[in-house]
């Protein structure tokens, strides 16, 4: 309320006269649609408001204002910004566990990166990436991209070339392929990764060659004991689901008496009774694939258990807007809209312009990793260049993308310009952010042009403490780090808590390096 002081005008009870017209169903109620116009609040509820002095708004879908607004707006751009990185915060106990497992991981004295794979089932089913799953996972999401047809949710066939959609870029870069570019791009096996965003779909299997890869790969559960987490669900009534059975003891089979007095012949006998199905042998998630051809109801266990991933997600959202490095296997959801990942970044953007978080070209990465599929691992000079420069590329021309793309769905994806300014340089020669390090200036090219007040000044040490933290992140050019699984290892035994997060040993065997044509 403190935050909106100055722009509304903010109370927590009606008066009592407007609540006895809320209790007599008489105030004017409005269903707001998703992406309203500016103008459904000025010509349909602004009228109604001044003649009632009261109004419901009903937002189902969430989204009640367009992205875009015009030019003459564009304060209520700016106020939007106040409310949502401001005003709306996350309640006491889940700021208190987050800040808790933030200290935790930056106790290593180390720089973080937050890795949010984006990987759900239904942004799987969504884009046609059933294929690169096996088994179960890919009958889990060809069942809910049919339930989304049936919807009218989605377009298309239930049957998708999902490899076709991989090489589009459609799909969401597998755990595997983070992994294989950000080692090319030089991070050490000891860099620190936090996996954030809820769960993974696939589960852990999905993230054992990030495992192999990096030595410090967690998430909240490892940074967090089980009681911590039980700490911010609240007072839970014991469900029946949750209280465990014992497996039914084993009874001796009843055979049809043919069976038992059966003497060979040569016409064939009936065939066996069924083998008895117990509640233990098909319960779980997985368990109904096989008997049913449609999914039934959630119970309450699994609605329980999708709240809890709410709050999850709310300390993953803050675990990954204090990163030092955010990257995101996929920024769009079930829907195609912006997901978990496109509001960290917006977030991040709005925070400081000049943070580090990677956008790559899903497209540009595939062709990547395709092209040393086979002799991955053999290291080369001209690839590895390749993929750190598009990385780095990716550090601007990824909020160009996001201008165009994440923007018209999503203002709080890409809260720029209208929410940012530009700090005026110190008079000594102490650079103002960290382009002198990274060679990253991305306030030009935002087209950010309102200057900033005189309170929002930085410290000149503070600055300098920025600087040193970048200087851990990125190293000179002139370095080409090992590959892999080079000799990483090595390194690690001598580095310390300041040490930089990427590797500075180049490969001694040049005609390794400068071998092949990529």
């Amino acid at each position: 309320m403190a935050a909106l002081a100055k722009d509304v005008n903010i109370v927590k009870t009606l008066p009592k006269n407007l609540k006895e017209l809320r209790r007599q169903k008489a105030v004017p109620l409005f269903r707001v649609p998703n992406s309203a116009s500016p103008y459904f609040y000025l010509h349909q509820v602004l009228p109604m408001l001044s003649k009632h002095s009261v109004v419901e708004l009903v937002v189902s879908a969430g989204g009640c204002l367009q992205a875009n607004l015009p030019p003459d707006l564009e304060e209520y751009q700016r106020l939007r910004c106040r409310v949502a990185f401001h005003a709306l915060q996350f309640r006491n106990d889940v700021q208190e566990l987050a800040t808790k497992v933030l200290n935790r991981l930056r106790s290593l004295g180390r720089p973080y990166i937050a890795y949010e794979p984006g990987i759900t089932r239904e942004a799987l089913a969504y884009y046609g990436c059933a294929e690169l799953f096996q088994d179960v996972h890919t009958e889990l999401i060809q069942h809910k991209r049919s339930w989304m047809l049936k919807r009218g949710m989605v377009r298309g066939n239930l049957s998708v070339d999902s490899y076709q959609q991989r090489l589009n870029g459609s799909c969401p870069l597998m755990p595997e392929e983070v992994g294989l570019i950000l080692r090319a791009y030089g991070y050490r096996r000891d860099t620190v990764i936090y996996v954030s965003g809820g769960e993974v779909f696939g589960g852990q299997r999905i993230l054992i060659p990030l495992h192999a890869m990096f030595d410090n790969v967690v998430d909240r559960t490892s940074l967090s004991t089980s009681w911590e987490l039980k700490g911010i669900y609240g007072r839970e009534n014991e469900l029946a689901d949750s209280i465990s059975r014992a497996p039914p003891s084993v009874m001796e089979e009843k055979k049809r008496e043919v069976w038992k007095n059966a003497s060979p012949r040569p016409r064939p006998l009936p065939p066996p009774p069924a083998r008895p199905k117990y509640p233990h042998n098909i319960e779980g998630w997985w368990g109904w694939v096989a008997e049913s051809d449609n999914e039934p109801d959630s119970t309450v266990m699994e609605l329980r258990t999708n709240a809890h991933k709410l709050l999850w997600e709310a300390i993953d959202y803050m675990i990954s807007t204090e990163a030092d490095v955010f990257i995101s296997g996929f920024d769009r959801d079930g829907k195609g809209r912006p997901n978990f990942a496109s509001l960290v970044m917006g977030h991040r953007l709005y925070q400081s312009a000049a943070s580090v978080t990677y956008r790559p070209d899903r497209k540009e990465v595939v062709r990547f990793i395709d092209e040393v599929r086979v002799s991955m691992h053999q290291a080369n000079r001209t690839w590895l260049s390749s993929v750190r420069g598009h990385l780095r590329k990716t550090l601007l021309d990824g909020l160009t993308e996001a201008s165009n793309n994440s923007r018209p769905l999503s203002f709080l994806s890409h809260p720029i310009p209208e929410c940012s300014c530009l700090r005026k340089k110190p008079a000594s020669n102490t650079p103002l952010d960290s382009t002198s390090s990274t060679g990253f200036s991305p306030q030009a090219s935002l087209g950010i042009k309102h200057s900033c007040p005189a309170w929002m000044g930085v410290s000149l040490n503070s600055r300098q403490k920025e600087k040193e933290n970048d200087e851990d992140i990125y190293v000179d050019d002139a370095w080409i780090p090992a590959f892999f699984f080079g000799r990483s290892m090595e390194n690690q035994g001598t580095s310390n808590g300041g040490s930089a997060t990427r590797e500075e040993t180049p490969l001694d065997d040049q005609e390794e390096l400068e071998g092949g044509d990529r």
